[in-house]
């Protein structure tokens, strides 16, 4: 009968003895919570709530929470495996020795608990740590000053154990279903399953080619920032299943290739390396792949994130172009008249003069607003929203009087009665005419000078397509006949003040008094808004910084994770080649052949996941930069530049991984450092 502390003994012994491997499980596994517990405690904070677009920072950090949670899941999941294939031979062993699989259970059991509890503590302890630091990061990117006091999350203690607790017991599960479904001589002889030479499939390979292909053309064909959201999730799952294709049957084809060229394979440096190579691609392609998409995400992330934040001011100027920023709606496109905008520009001018508001580079112009489809250069009068197409290729029409046009740009631009001039936001449009519904045909001008908007076109997700035309009610008219009450008449009306935020912030708020005192009723005013610069900024500022915060944290993870991916990797083939290379040693190779070997096999397939990451980040670009639209971005040199930054960030890292695995990987393969 075995005593009570006998498989716990047993369960750690183990671990000791593969310490190579389970250490940095173990570090993973407290990275992981100490991450979890930080977000959940900035989720948390009463200081990110009372901080400006401290709503906006909320649901940031709550969106980080489930991400890292479903991330810490997959990726524990992915990592255990590593090590389930290494106990597996010493289970087989136990199991043809007389322990039963429920005894073989019990020692998992333990294992699972030491290393939960352990990384449950230390991570908790971590995040507890380090927590103020994060919450400092993101104060200081959201330029508020905030005191040094430690403290503790109770709650967040709680939601990060309970989290952990499900995952560990999700792994236990798994590990015993592949010990109770696996008879003895498979678990003794688990590290040579798959161990046959696999055939390159050119099928497999052909559709991962083909999937890379469409996500890449999608990527640079798409043109509308509508579009390329909807899109994008597409491409980016056709980019992850074409990676996995490409790189497992491509890896398996290369060494094929390699192999049949006779002058580079039978050298020493090659042989030993590259035959091994041969025999396990498929997985060898997996995990590749799997650093591939990681460092993609990484790129991805940090350069969208960065150049949102560091183009925040641009974005925000162009979302409100002036510190009070007036929308009037008038009943009907008729009200639109020369009389009643004079008189409401008038009322509201006196109205902040009254205030102490100077009214300095002010914005007005009036404008006839509808949704309509483009389709060959005719304007259709209709929205089809019951289909993807047909919301993607809505554009937001403006028709704007001639006259304000020249009087915000100065231009004195003149039109023939045949004649548009014409303004595009996110895309362009490439034809030379368009055509009305009623078989009116208009020759288009591009605008020499550029229109500055009032805010609302930034807003929109659509394309705006802003004509300028002489009579815009007679333009109307020729477009929508007698349903022209489907166009809505607008009038902007945007200015600096002088004042400080508060009065700003004090100004838009008192606008209904404004309408209440002039009686707008007498104007057709129908509805009005106001926004005031200091008022938004805050959650303008709050969401911005939010996404660069968590952007930096993500990385910092997805960062962690494939580090740990690369370092499983070397270290389970190196144990798996150990063999191979004491057999060379014994016939003649030398420390040195071994090296130049272990260089050989790296540098063929190391730095594989790397160049096709930049390959997607290269091919990704147009439709990142779509994205970024919706943001009212469109600044390409700044995306370029936080783009090449964060690669050439990445690739350093990824250059000092591969040194500092690589050894470990000749370490073990020519017996220099001890089990």
């Amino acid at each position: 009968r075995m005593s009570k502390g006998f498989y716990p003994r047993l369960a750690f012994e183990s671990m000791r003895k593969n310490r190579r491997l389970y250490l940095p499980y173990l570090l993973t596994c407290t990275g992981m919570v100490m991450m979890e517990y930080i977000m959940l405690y900035l989720e948390s904070s009463q200081l990110m709530r009372s901080l400006r677009g401290g709503n906006s920072i909320w649901l940031m950090m709550g969106l980080g929470v489930w991400v890292i949670a479903l991330f810490a899941c997959l990726f524990l999941f992915y990592t255990n495996s590593f090590l389930m294939r290494r106990r597996k031979r010493e289970f087989g062993l136990y199991n043809i020795l007389g322990m039963g699989k429920g005894n073989i259970g019990v020692i998992l059991l333990w294992e699972t608990l030491i290393i939960g509890v352990s990384s449950l503590l230390a991570g908790l302890l971590l995040g507890v740590a380090f927590s103020k630091l994060a919450e400092l990061i993101l104060v200081n990117i959201m330029g508020e000053a905030v005191s040094f006091t430690l403290s503790v999350s109770l709650p967040s203690v709680k939601n990060c154990a309970a989290i952990f607790a499900a995952i560990f017991a999700l792994l236990y599960l798994n590990a015993l279903r592949q010990v109770k479904f696996t008879s003895a001589i498979g678990l003794l002889h688990s590290e040579s399953l798959g161990e046959k030479p696999p055939r390159a499939n050119w099928a497999l390979g052909l559709a991962g080619f083909a999937l890379l292909g469409a996500a890449y053309d999608m990527a640079v064909t798409v043109q509308d920032p509508l579009a390329a959201m909807l899109y994008f999730f597409l491409a980016v799952l056709m980019v992850i299943e074409g990676t996995y294709l490409v790189m497992i049957a491509g890896s398996v084809l290369i060494c094929r290739l390699l192999q049949k060229n006779t002058r580079y394979y039978y050298r020493a440096n090659h042989f030993v390396s590259l035959s091994s190579m041969a025999y396990r691609m498929k997985r060898n392609g997996a995990g590749l792949a799997s650093i591939c998409i990681l460092a993609t995400m990484v790129l991805v992330m940090l350069s969208s994130t960065s150049c949102l934040y560091a183009g925040s001011e641009t974005s925000m100027r162009e979302r409100y172009p002036r510190e009070i920023n007036v929308t009037v709606c008038f009943e009907g496109p008729q009200d639109l008249s020369d009389e009643n905008t004079a008189a409401v520009r008038s009322d509201l001018a006196d109205y902040y003069a009254a205030q102490g508001a100077r009214s300095e580079h002010v914005l007005t112009f009036r404008y006839l607003l509808t949704a309509v489809m483009i389709e060959n250069g005719v304007i259709v009068p209709r929205m089809d929203y019951s289909s993807l197409n047909g919301m993607v290729r809505a554009w937001q029409l403006y028709l704007i009087p001639l006259a304000d046009y020249n009087a915000m740009t100065g231009a004195g631009v003149t039109l023939d009665a045949d004649e548009v001039l014409m303004e595009t936001t996110r895309t362009s449009y490439a034809g030379d005419t368009l055509t009305l519904p009623g078989g009116e045909i208009f020759r288009v001008r591009r605008t020499a000078e550029r229109f500055e908007g009032d805010g609302g076109v930034a807003a929109y997700v659509n394309n705006s397509l802003m004509l300028f035309v002489a009579d815009p009610d007679a333009f109307g008219r020729m477009l929508f006949g007698d349903e022209m009450e489907r166009m809505s008449g607008y009038m902007a009306y945007g200015f600096d003040t002088g004042l400080s935020d508060e009065r700003q912030c004090a100004l838009e708020r008192d606008l209904g008094d404004m309408f209440a005192q002039y009686g707008h009723a007498s104007r057709r005013v129908a509805a009005y808004s106001a926004e005031s610069r200091a008022a938004e900024q805050d959650d303008f500022y709050g969401t911005y910084g939010g996404m660069f915060f968590l952007g930096l944290f993500l990385s910092v993870v997805f960062v962690f994770a494939a580090v740990l991916i690369i370092y499983y990797k070397q270290i389970s083939e190196g144990y798996e080649d150990q063999a191979r290379f004491e057999i060379m040693q014994k016939v003649g190779m030398t420390k040195k052949e071994i090296r130049r070997s272990v260089n050989s096999q790296l540098l063929t397939v190391f730095f594989l996941p790397l160049l096709m990451a930049a390959c997607h980040l290269c091919f990704a670009f147009p439709m990142i930069r779509k994205l970024l639209m919706l943001f009212a971005l469109d600044n390409v040199p700044l995306f370029a530049a936080t783009t090449g930054i964060s690669f050439l960030a990445f690739a350093l890292l990824y250059m000092l991984v591969y040194r500092i695995t690589s050894n470990a990987y000749y370490g073990i393969v020519s017996g220099a450092k001890p089990e």
